[in-house]
């Protein structure tokens, strides 16, 4: 669904008119603000299948530092992929990696290691890779990567759409202060449930997540 759609049928529950832009009137602008803050707590519930992608660096010879274009600082790495000599790269902590970088002069070599050093000019994680990259290689970094809050009109939601609507309902229903027979907790606990089953649909398309084997 796109922000309009789902700014409308917020609308629809609240019983109030429909708008043609999200920016319509200062109602609709709220109701926008709740579809994000509903969108944020969805997204953030579970890494789900529809946010799931690749993000690609190139290395350089003799640099270490990289950013993931692209990924915002909501993101979660499953694993990392050195492309070029087919091997996964590790995580290390930040401590080893300064530990490891006290050795003078730096090692140079395939990529090994990485670790998060931080956030770039726009916003995006950034990556230290050690040892120092010896040439050219490709590293594809297999993520779950939250999207940014909405602000056009045909913005799309990729994350199941009901838990957001409803939860995106309640909240309104909360400020309004009356919804005309159901309670703002009861709205919540539909959302909350609704939540729960949109986790479940989607945490059995990756059993070996949320399965333990002994």
């Amino acid at each position: 669904m796109t922000y309009l759609q789902l700014v409308n049928s917020v609308l629809r529950r609240l019983r109030e008119e429909e708008v043609s832009t999200v920016s319509e009137n200062s109602y609709s602008k709220l109701i926008g603000e709740f579809v994000n803050d509903a969108k944020r707590t969805v997204e953030d519930a579970y890494d789900w299948t529809a946010l799931r992608d690749e993000l690609q660096v190139s290395l350089v010879a003799d640099t270490t530092t990289y950013s993931l274009t692209g990924s915002g600082t909501n993101l979660k790495v499953f694993n990392v992929v050195d492309e070029t000599s087919k091997n996964f790269v590790q995580y290390r902590g930040s401590a080893w990696m300064d530990n490891e970088n006290l050795v003078t002069p730096a090692p140079t070599g395939k990529p090994q290691y990485y670790c998060f050093k931080g956030v770039d000019a726009n916003g995006d994680d950034t990556v230290e890779i050690y040892p120092n990259p010896d040439k050219a290689y490709t590293l594809t970094f297999n993520s779950a990567i939250r999207t940014a809050d909405f602000t056009d009109d045909a913005d799309r939601l990729t994350v199941p759409s009901l838990p957001v609507i409803q939860m995106a309902t309640a909240l309104g229903a909360r400020e309004r202060g009356e919804t005309g027979g159901t309670s703002a907790a009861e709205l919540f606990g539909l959302a909350d449930v609704s939540l729960s089953d949109a986790i479940a649909y989607d945490a059995a398309k990756h059993p070996e997540e949320t399965i333990w084997y002994s």
